[in-house]
């Protein structure tokens, strides 16, 4: 085999793996976005928390997602999962659940510019109710 045939299989492997890593990796979260979709927050919260743990469990998963899942995004799926079932919990009524989970984000994630400004926005409505 030639250099170059080395290189474009080498590639491909490396996509065919990263894509079966992204749907095993992600199935709980993908799944939970389809219920948020279709407005089903109490059935995307329990998929948001499994896909959390999973990625909990595999931290290096989540760590080099540019490179293990082709995701650019500066926030972590774990972040994500967080503000998700903290969103979800918000959209069923059950606002103490949301404000925890933002906190236990803000703490894990102290730059997380979405857990802050939700405690500023639910802080911002409690003052004035």
């Amino acid at each position: 085999m030639r250099t170059h045939q080395f290189v474009i299989f080498g590639a491909g492997t490396y996509l065919v793996i990263s894509n079966l890593l992204r749907f095993l990796a992600l199935e709980d979260h993908n799944q939970a976005v389809k219920f948020i979709k279709a407005v089903d927050f109490r059935n995307a919260i329990p998929r948001f928390q499994s896909s959390y743990d999973f990625l909990d469990s595999y931290l290096w998963i989540d760590k080099y997602r540019y490179l293990t899942l082709l995701s650019s995004s500066k926030i972590s799926f774990r972040e994500m999962a967080l503000n998700n079932i903290a969103f979800c919990y918000s959209q069923i009524g059950e606002g103490e659940k949301a404000i925890s989970y933002f906190k236990r984000m803000l703490a894990e994630y102290p730059d997380s510019d979405l857990a802050k400004a939700a405690l500023n926005f639910i802080a911002a409505v409690q003052k004035e109710n």
